[in-house]
């Protein structure tokens, strides 16, 4: 087995008494789709703001390729190679797509004071980028704003991989999106997993999540339920860990009590007088 791209042992999140993350192991390797699956509540966006540099651990350690590492904040995950797309995307719509993908990375020409954006090759590259993942882009210089929830998710990726990201953090990357612009995106993971790219996508939708991953973690209430490979674990029985099956059975008896309640106050009620 490979070295891991990132890894998390023991981390621990504390906001005062409240415990937001206990004891979380994970290991993400290149060529690999980690799926970080729990619903609401379940430590997730805790989770995501660690491994971007928002947070930092009150206990555990972050290695990434085998090393520690302290991201003190989301410049330095970049720099390291980690790179998140968050639900927001971080896009400005009236830019273009082009300004978009490089956002104070643009390519510039001449010599200061008089160096300017060189657009026509801020085009070039922008297009090209995304080309190689698969995205036809009709033209870099329309405003990011008219593409489509799947097209934006897609800018983002591209512009994660063109800048030297060795591991993808996926925020619920499909959450707001139709059946077809999430299957778009979805295509572009794989696409990213084959260039040898480590990804952790991030989602409460065990639908989207389980075709695309190899590897589950399951989250509930900021503990880690297991972590298993694909061939390990059914789509069923990851859905079952995730809501927390015991809990599950128990609002259903309890759901299952109540309108047996309601009916039997509505058998044992009077008839209505007769004319109403």
């Amino acid at each position: 087995m490979t070295t891991p791209a990132m890894e998390l042992r023991g981390v621990t999140k504390r906001f005062g008494s409240v415990i937001a993350l206990q004891d979380i192991d994970i290991k993400v390797h290149p060529g690999e789709v980690h799926c970080l699956l729990g619903d609401n509540g379940a430590g997730k966006s805790t989770l995501i703001k660690i491994l971007s540099g928002v947070h930092r651990p009150t206990e555990g350690e972050i290695l990434v390729d085998g090393r520690p590492v302290s991201f003190r904040s989301p410049r330095d995950a970049q720099e390291r190679g980690v790179a998140t797309v968050f639900q927001d995307l971080g896009m400005i719509p009236l830019m273009s797509i082009s300004r978009n993908f490089f956002l104070g990375r643009e390519p510039t020409r001449g010599i200061f004071p008089f160096r300017r954006l060189d657009k026509e090759h801020a085009n070039e590259i922008a297009r090209k980028a995304m080309a190689d993942i698969g995205i036809d882009v009709r033209d870099p210089t329309q405003a990011v704003g008219t593409l489509s929830g799947g097209e934006r998710q897609s800018v983002a990726i591209a512009r994660a991989i063109h800048f030297g990201a060795k591991v993808i953090i996926l925020d619920e990357p499909t959450s707001a999106l139709g059946l077809h612009q999430a299957a778009m995106v979805l295509k572009f993971i794989v696409e990213a997993r084959l260039r040898g790219l480590a990804v952790i996508f991030i989602s409460h939708n065990i639908h989207h999540a389980y075709p695309v991953g190899d590897v589950f973690t399951l989250l509930n209430r900021g503990r880690n339920r297991g972590t298993y490979r694909k061939s390990d674990i059914s789509r069923d029985e990851v859905m079952a860990i995730m809501s927390g099956g015991e809990d599950l059975r128990a609002v259903e008896k309890e759901i299952e009590g109540l309108l047996a309640m309601i009916a039997t106050k509505e058998a044992a009620a009077p008839p209505p007088p007769p004319g109403g």
